[in-house]
């Protein structure tokens, strides 16, 4: 697979992508999901990861619309997982345990991963 990509929004995020995607793990990339928006990443198609700069994210207008589409998400039984740029450079391994830990106990919507029944496309599940 190719590491390039035209969805990212930022070098950091071509980071983050690379990081989840040599690990193995189905990565979309600027997900456009109903009731919530778009998103950075959806991972194995229920995990949704933003990758958040500290310029525009920390300014109180956007910190609080992102924690009310983050409860958006987890009302839809899409858990949520923020990462900075310190986290995603100077610490990967901790951001890559933190996503395997969530994908491990899979989605509140749907089955977890490697039980009967799981299917990693969220497209495919009435959205």
């Amino acid at each position: 697979m190719s590491k390039v990509d035209r969805g990212a929004d930022s070098l950091l995020e071509t980071l983050a992508r690379v990081l989840f995607r040599d690990a193995g793990i189905l990565t979309e990339t600027q997900v456009w999901i109903d009731g919530i928006g778009r998103v950075d990443f959806l991972l194995e198609g229920f995990l949704i990861v933003e990758i958040d700069g500290l310029a525009f994210h920390l300014e109180a207008r956007q910190f609080k619309k992102d924690r009310r589409r983050d409860n958006s998400a987890i009302l839809q039984g899409l858990p949520v997982l923020r990462f900075f740029y310190d986290d995603v450079v100077h610490s990967p391994e901790a951001v890559l345990a933190q996503v395997r830990e969530v994908l491990a106990r899979g989605s509140l919507r749907w089955p977890q991963p490697n039980r009967p029944g799981y299917s990693p496309s969220w497209r495919n599940n009435g959205w």
